[in-house]
């Protein structure tokens, strides 16, 4: 290649101090790579005021090595060498060979001939930049200020990437797990986003199988107390005789089975998250024990008589209609203002089928690599099904039932006929019968279900409603609710 003409050289050395001083880049390592030593001399003494590390480079065949033993912020590669002048294909050769060694590599391609094929080209080959030689240094240290940030955006995103891949290997983040995208959960993911940061009390209302756990994770892991422990119990499966020594601990020969000090659930939980699932399965006198613990934030185990505090957040849940529990005296009113700060009402999957395909998509990608199938979709027929099915048993109906086609199916897709246990049960096809055609009746529970699909938000359940917030409000009161 012929020498870069010296007229060139002389711009770049004269306009070395104009404006240096005002540059104040912090450019990293670069690495240039070029033929011509007068031009190699030149930028090195522009950059390095500006550069963490220049390498200069003359020989294209030690590219390799200084890639795979250097990381460069930024790669400055002529296009032409010994072959020829203008064609660029040593400049292509060499960047395939940078990109295949990194493929995140950050390279600007410099030539004395160039054209707008030819830098449309090298973007394409995975250059970030195309600039022309003799340049101007106001523009070169613009180009590579720029590509430095984007280099710098590369390593950061490798970095959130790494943390994230680490946090959900360490905490097997289940809130992962949270798929929609329904107007409903929608809402719930902003109620998380809101409470989250707090320590209110949390009250998941939901059927069976809506997932109500993944809801207390997920608050939890965005939480001030993430970093601490979480703690779930399933209220359901405690006996009444061993719902204090679970819960609040005893001490050594305090019953015939004790044999060690064993400390509680509060106890494990202090400083993090306790969960209570199915509090609406206890009894009114574990409801007053519980009530007392939570009033006082102190717990004493059995047969010792010292208070131990104990500082938890508070989430629990129930399948239960704790609110006419109240009215009909089986849960205490107390409790329940104490433990329902904030409510969170979880919709069953039938009002949930905008997220039924999602849901199943995700479940055939688990099932599929657990059992070493090559299923990759469903069927037109096997969706429509799937999303007129009632789903009584809601998301771990739908995860079992996936899981169970998988098994027994064969081919590539699942289709209708690998859902044939679900025929037989109950689909969405036809909708229910009111209990009574009084009209003021009926619109006051399309009203509560519109209400309860939007998690009790107005505004969405009046625009479902196709009313107005006022006229919304107006009904509310009507037929108070």
């Amino acid at each position: 290649m012929p020498k870069f003409p010296l007229f060139a050289t002389g711009i770049i050395l004269y306009h070395l101090n104009r404006n240096s001083k005002d540059m104040e880049t912090q450019l990293g390592k670069i690495l240039i790579v070029d033929d011509n030593e007068d031009l190699l001399f030149a930028a090195k003494m522009l950059l390095k005021k500006h550069a963490k590390e220049v390498t200069i480079e003359k020989d294209p065949r030690r590219i390799p090595f200084l890639v795979n033993n250097n990381s460069y912020d930024v790669i400055l590669l002529d296009m032409n060498f010994t072959e020829d002048t203008t064609s660029g294909k040593e400049g292509f050769h060499w960047l395939k060979q940078i990109k295949e060694i990194d493929p995140k590599a950050v390279v600007i391609l410099i030539t004395a001939f160039g054209d707008v094929e030819m830098a449309v080209q090298a973007l394409k080959e995975g250059a970030t930049d195309f600039i022309l030689k003799p340049w101007q240094n106001e523009k070169l240290l613009a180009t590579l200020t720029s590509a430095s940030r984007l280099k710098e955006s590369y390593n950061e995103v490798d970095k959130l990437s790494k943390k994230q891949k680490q946090l959900q290997s360490d905490l097997k983040k289940p809130y992962a797990d949270i798929i929609g995208s329904s107007a409903s959960m929608k809402n719930i993911f902003s109620i998380i986003d809101k409470v989250a940061q707090t320590d209110a009390n949390i009250l998941i209302l939901g059927e069976n199988g809506t997932g109500k756990e993944l809801i207390a994770r997920a608050i939890h892991e965005r939480s001030l107390r993430k970093d601490e422990i979480f703690v779930g119990v399933d209220m359901g499966a405690i006996t009444e005789t061993l719902f204090e020594s679970e819960l609040f601990g005893h001490k050594k020969g305090a019953f015939t089975d004790a044999k060690d000090d064993r400390a509680g659930r509060f106890e494990i939980a202090d400083g993090g998250t306790l969960f209570l699932d199915e509090i609406g399965n206890l009894s009114m006198p574990l409801q007053s024990k519980l009530l007392t613990v939570l009033q006082r934030r102190e717990v004493t185990r059995i047969g010792s008589n010292k208070a131990i505090p104990v500082d938890i957040r508070l989430i629990s849940a129930t399948n239960m209609h704790v609110h006419e529990m109240v009215m009909d005296n089986t849960f205490r009113q107390d409790l329940l203002y104490r433990i329902n700060t904030v409510e969170i009402f979880l919709p069953p999957l039938r009002e949930r089928q905008d997220d039924i395909p999602v849901l199943a998509e995700h479940f055939l990608k688990i099932y599929a690599q657990k059992y070493r199938k090559e299923f990759k979709a469903f069927t037109p027929s096997a969706l429509q099904l799937l999303q007129k099915y009632s789903w009584p048993g809601n998301i771990r109906e739908l995860q079992h039932a996936i899981e169970r086609a998988i098994i027994m199916a064969e081919g590539d897709q699942l289709d209708s006929r690998d859902f044939f246990f679900l025929s037989a049960k109950p689909t969405n096809d036809k909708v229910a019968s009111p209990a009574s055609f009084n009209l003021d009746e009926v619109e006051k529970n399309v009203i509560q279900k519109a209400i309860d699909k939007n998690g009790g938000n107005i505004s969405k359940a009046a625009k479902e409603l196709g009313l107005t917030r006022a006229s919304l409000y107006r009904r509310l009161e009507k037929y108070g609710l």
